[in-house]
């Protein structure tokens, strides 16, 4: 890349500036930066996904995702890449492309109660084991509203991996 975002031409012993059109190239570097907040939460698009040591094809595939829907805390951004730490805090690399911002729960620990309401006596819809993905529809303080296959309801924020403790959203 040049030093400066133009060139000098020497025309009929006169010198003239002349802009190259760097100027977009650059402007489409900076637009590869989502301008939000980090870390976050979001989701895998797809169901194989290249999670890399560095941010660059150049850089070794380490593992490959096969969950399409797991939930994902993008910690730092860098081009078209997002670097992300999944549920078992492993971290590295992946395109922006391959992440959703589709919010998603896994559920951790034990054998976790699915609730109709977000009250500790409502009735159980369903019992969730770990490992099991689910979509998060909205979050108060201490529950988050979840669809699992197809059944909505409501687990504890302690209940699962994807949001965090003091996060509030519709």
């Amino acid at each position: 890349m040049r030093p400066f975002p133009f060139r000098l031409l020497g025309i009929g012993g006169g010198v003239f500036f002349l802009l190259a059109w760097t100027i977009p190239s650059l402007a489409a570097d900076i637009d590869n930066l989502s301008h939000l907040p980090v870390p976050r939460f979001a989701s895998l698009r797809s169901g194989e996904v290249n999670l890399r040591v560095g941010p660059g094809l150049r850089y070794p595939i380490a593992w490959v995702y096969t969950r399409r829907g797991l939930p994902v805390e993008i910690i730092a951004e860098y081009d078209i890449w997002r670097r992300i730490r999944d549920p078992a805090g492993v971290e590295g690399w992946v395109n922006k492309t391959e992440l959703t911002g589709k919010r998603a729960v896994m559920v951790t620990g034990d054998v976790r109660s699915l609730k109709r309401s977000a009250e500790e006596t409502a009735a159980v819809l369903a019992h969730l084991e770990t490992g099991v993905i689910g979509q998060i529809l909205s979050c108060a303080p201490d529950w988050c509203k979840v669809k699992i296959d197809g059944t909505k309801g409501y687990l504890r924020k302690t209940d699962f991996w994807g949001a965090y403790t003091d996060e509030k959203f519709e």
